[in-house]
């Protein structure tokens, strides 16, 4: 089995090996304030349907937590814009993902700056 890949806004990278503090989707608000001083969180998704992990990022970003924050579990490249503008700075993903989703769909959608949704609707 190949080690994972880590998706970030300029690509693939390899699995740097390290072993961050992982919060599950259901994490307190309250439970944060305890792992503001870890260097690397990572927040799982336990299924794609699940959207309980961007709301807890973007409340670790409210609360002032400045590492690096991971995305881990069942993601896809569709949901990559979505996980970098709630705060995540990048996917681990299985490398038999990487295989399905090779880094240039991943990439498609590294523009996550210069897509807002809203602003367009609201346009």
């Amino acid at each position: 089995m190949s080690d994972p890949i880590i998706v970030r806004d300029d690509g693939f990278h390899p699995f740097d090996g390290a072993e961050p503090v992982i919060l599950a989707p259901d994490t307190q608000t309250e439970e944060l304030v305890d792992h503001l001083h870890h260097d690397l969180i990572a927040i799982d998704f336990p299924a794609m349907t699940d959207g309980r992990g961007f709301s807890l990022a973007r409340r670790l970003r409210e609360i002032g937590y400045q590492g690096r924050l991971r995305a881990v579990g069942k993601l896809i490249a569709d949901q990559y814009a979505m996980a970098r503008r709630v705060g995540f700075d990048e996917v681990l993903i299985p490398a038999e993902l990487a295989k399905r989703q090779p880094e240039d769909q991943w990439l498609f959608r590294a523009d996550w700056q210069d897509w807002d949704h809203r602003s367009r609707l609201a346009g």
